[in-house]
């Protein structure tokens, strides 16, 4: 896996522009079965897939936590949401609430999550490839592919399934 984690952004990359110009297509063509065939394609990799043995995604990025995240999140560890956003929360660029680092603080040695129960709403819908209107998605899809090795693998599937 960690090969695989190592190769990853630069297949990515390799593959970017191919990608890009394939989803402004799929955009123009309005695909009406494209959330079903997604689904599909996002139910047949994650039979194969498990996250457990990779978590990049919380090795290397921060979800946005919501204020409804906060909320829980707060409550869970018996704090105020001002204390838990302290600690371990900060405005990003975009002016979204984030993680302060990364890998995240609540990632355990096994690559299991500490607060799973509880985590925030981007971290439960990731990689988000099996979301209502995922053409909307494309561009999160595109970064994703360097991050997660069965968003990449779900990609090329895509092309496969539904060529242009």
């Amino acid at each position: 896996m960690d090969k695989l984690l190592e190769e990853l952004p630069g297949k990515a990359k390799e593959k970017w522009g191919e990608n890009k110009k394939y989803f402004t297509k799929l955009k123009s063509k309005q695909r009406k079965r494209l959330d079903l065939i997604m689904h599909e394609i996002h139910e047949e990799e994650f039979k194969t897939t498990d996250c457990l043995t990779c978590a990049n995604c919380c090795k290397t990025t921060s979800p946005i936590f919501t204020e409804k995240d906060i909320s829980r999140i707060s409550k869970f560890f018996k704090l105020k949401e001002h204390q838990f956003a302290e600690k371990y929360l900060r405005r990003d660029e975009d002016d979204f609430m984030v993680l302060k680092s990364a890998p995240c603080i609540f990632l355990d040695s096994d690559n299991s999550c500490s607060i799973y129960d509880v985590r925030p709403k981007a971290c439960s819908e990731y990689p988000h490839t099996n979301r209502k209107k995922f053409i909307q998605l494309t561009e999160l899809t595109l970064k994703n592919t360097e991050i997660c090795p069965a968003v990449y693998n779900m990609v090329e599937t895509l092309k496969s399934k539904l060529p242009l």
